[in-house]
C-alpha cells in the first residue's frame, strides 16, 4: 500500500485551477474558558483574521495533554451544534490536548473520534476522503472540518506564530524548498521521492535536496522536510513568513514531555506550521505529509491547512499545528 505516497508526484500536476485562500468566516475558532491562555490566544486570532463573532465557539474543560474519548466526544458535539453551516475549517485555541486516546486532537476533531484512524501496532489505518483532492469546501463535500492547533510554549510564542502566518499573506516568498535527505535509515523513507518531486516542481520554486543530517544557516527557509528524531540546528536558519517544517519520527506530535523532538521546536525557532505522529506511526510515510503536494499546492494560492491536511493520506495518528490561514501565494483574500 505504500505505492500511494511514492506515486502520487505523477499526477499533481493535472489537478484544476485552485480556488480563493480560506476566509475569515469558513472558519470557526474553539476556546476552552477554564484556559487562560486559550482565551488570549482566541481573541488575538480573532482580531488578526477577522474571524465573526457568531464564528466563535467557547466551551469548557480540563486541561490535559490527553483526553479521553468519551469526554471529547461530548465536547465535539457541543462545538458541532454551534457552528454555523458555512464553517469549513476549525482552530483549537490551545496547547493542550493534543490527543484523543489513540488519535490526534486535529485529526479527533476532524473526523469525530474512530478508532478505525489509529493502529495498536504497525497497520493501516483509514484513509482521508480529503487527501489530494480539490475540494475548497470539506465540509460540504466530506462532511468534515479540517482542524488545525494554535499551539506553543508560550502566548507569546503563538502570537509570533499567528503574526507569521498573516504577515506571510499574498507575498509570494522568494524562498526554497529544503529535502534533506539523513543517515536515519528508518525515518529517511519520504526521501525516495525527492529528485521526483524536485524535477516537478524545480521551475516553479527554489528546490535543494540536502544529504545531512540537519539543514544550516540558510536564510531562505520556506519548505523543510526531513527525517530524523532530533533535528539539530533549527535556530540556525531563517524561516520565511509561512514556512511549513516538520521531521518524520516516532512521536514529533507528543507536544510536551517527549522523548523526541517535540515539533513545537519548529514554531520556536520561526516556522508557522509543522506536523508529527502523536502515536507510533511505524514509519509509514501515508502517515505523514507529501512533499510534493504540500509544495504543489501551498505555492498555487491555497491556505495552509489546505496544502498541508491535503498531503496526509492517513492523518488519524497526526497532530497538525500552525496558523492555518496563511496564504503566500494567493492575493485574493480581503484583509
Amino acid at each position: 500500500m505504500r505505492f500511494l505516497f511514492y506515486a502520487v508526484v505523477g499526477w499533481v500536476l493535472s489537478v484544476a485551477c485552485l480556488q480563493a485562500a480560506v476566509l475569515p468566516e469558513h472558519v470557526a475558532v474553539i476556546v476552552n474558558k477554564s484556559d487562560s491562555a486559550s482565551r488570549e490566544i482566541g481573541r488575538y486570532y480573532q482580531n488578526k483574521r477577522k474571524i465573526p463573532d457568531e464564528n466563535m465557539i467557547r466551551i469548557e474543560f480540563p486541561q490535559t495533554g490527553v483526553m479521553g474519548s468519551h469526554l471529547f466526544t461530548l465536547l465535539r458535539e457541543q462545538i458541532v451544534a454551534q457552528t454555523p453551516e458555512q464553517v469549513q475549517f476549525y482552530v483549537l485555541a490551545w496547547s493542550k490536548p493534543y490527543k484523543v486516546a489513540c488519535m490526534s486532537v486535529t485529526s479527533a476533531m476532524t473526523f469525530g473520534f474512530d478508532r478505525a484512524y489509529c493502529a495498536d501496532d504497525c497497520s493501516p489505518t483509514k484513509a482521508s476522503a480529503y487527501f489530494n483532492s480539490n475540494s475548497s469546501s470539506p465540509y460540504r463535500d466530506f462532511n468534515i472540518r479540517p482542524t488545525m492547533l494554535l499551539a506553543g510554549g508560550s502566548v507569546e510564542q503563538i502570537k509570533a506564530m499567528i503574526d507569521r502566518g498573516v504577515q506571510s499573506d499574498g507575498a509570494f516568498p522568494k524562498g526554497t524548498a529544503y529535502l534533506v535527505s539523513t543517515s536515519d535509515q528508518a525515518r529517511n523513507v519520504r526521501a525516495r521521492v525527492y529528485a521526483q518531486v524536485a524535477a516537478v516542481f524545480g521551475q516553479r520554486i527554489g528546490m535543494e535536496i540536502v544529504e545531512a543530517d540537519a539543514l544550516t544557516n540558510r536564510e531562505d527557509v520556506l519548505f523543510y522536510f526531513t527525517g530524523r528524531a532530533s533535528v539539530e540546528a533549527l535556530d540556525t536558519n531563517r524561516y520565511l513568513p509561512g514556512a511549513i517544517a516538520d521531521h518524520l519520527t516516532s512521536l514529533g506530535g507528543v507536544l510536551f514531555d517527549s522523548q523526541q523532538m517535540s515539533i513545537l521546536r519548529w514554531l520556536d525557532a520561526g516556522v508557522t506550521a509543522s506536523y508529527g505522529a502523536v502515536t507510533e506511526p511505524c514509519a509509514f510515510p501515508q502517515k505523514f505529509p507529501h512533499p510534493g503536494i504540500v509544495i504543489d499546492r501551498y505555492t498555487r494560492g491555497e491556505s495552509l491547512i489546505e496544502a498541508y491536511w491535503k498531503s496526509v493520506a492517513w492523518p488519524g495518528q497526526g497532530v497538525f499545528v500552525g496558523e492555518p490561514m496563511a496564504a503566500p501565494f494567493n492575493t485574493k483574500r480581503v484583509r
